[in-house]
């Protein structure tokens, strides 16, 4: 078993660079071990090809400093909150036990952001529960129950009001150049593809700005939001930034 502090599930290759990229490179950079589950292939994407965000993500994965990068292959756009795939991620949650899980966007433009969010959210606590029986998938004995002691969501798209932010001042090139690795599908002048909502230079310069406004209403150069699934709490008032 190859433990993990954090594990952040993405619906698509590329969802967790856009939402969390900062905060990945900023906790891997602190020595944290980090990894990256996609849902999906992204293959109804309409520009570039599964084979090549395959390939993309396992460039960003070594921009971003982390452990593991997996797919689980479910259909992009299809698939469905249920016992199935309900029972993959658990089995996943249990294999690398991490004390964090980031998952996408409660609610989104994107279907399978939304999907994904409930899936990634159910299956953190379900695999909690010690009767809900998963073998490991690499050395096939009975897995342990395990729950995230804490489930946040990144914020993608839509322009949520977040629970918290995190300061990623001095991680923001590391997020961009992350976010670059997927070349099939963002801003690139010489593309000879169609546009897509993402594809345009005005979203791309979009992620810096978002980052910075954050950044501003929390007094740092750059942030990233996130939703919490219950109220947050600290130690003493200090510690409030």
């Amino acid at each position: 078993m190859n433990k993990l502090d954090i594990l952040v599930f993405g619906a698509h290759p590329d969802d967790a660079e856009l939402g969390a990229g900062g905060t990945i490179a900023k906790e891997t950079q602190a020595g944290k071990k980090v990894g990256v589950i996609d849902l999906t292939c992204g293959e109804l994407g309409t520009r570039g090809t599964p084979e090549l965000r395959d390939q993309e993500a396992q460039r960003a994965a070594e921009l971003l400093g982390l452990e593991i990068r997996e797919n689980l292959g479910m259909a992009d756009g299809f698939f469905e909150v249920n016992r199935e795939n309900q029972l993959l991620l658990i089995q996943k949650v249990r294999q690398y036990q991490p004390d964090i899980v980031l998952c996408n966007a409660v609610d989104d433009r994107h279907i399978d952001h939304g999907k994904g969010s409930r899936l990634q959210s159910e299956a953190c606590f379900l695999s909690g529960l010690r009767k809900i029986e998963t073998l490991d998938p690499k050395t096939g004995e009975l897995q342990d129950p395990w729950r995230p002691q804490w489930v946040y969501h990144y914020i993608q798209w839509k322009n949520l009001e977040p629970d918290f932010a995190v300061d990623i001042s001095g991680f923001m090139e590391t997020k961009i150049e992350a976010i670059k690795a997927y070349s099939s599908q963002f801003f690139d002048p010489d593309s000879t593809e169609p546009e897509t909502p993402i594809s345009s230079r005005n979203f791309f310069e979009s992620v810096r700005y978002r980052a910075q406004d954050l950044g501003r209403l929390v007094g740092v150069e750059y942030a990233e939001g996130f939703t919490t699934e219950r109220l947050p709490a600290v130690d003493r008032l200090g510690n409030l930034r």
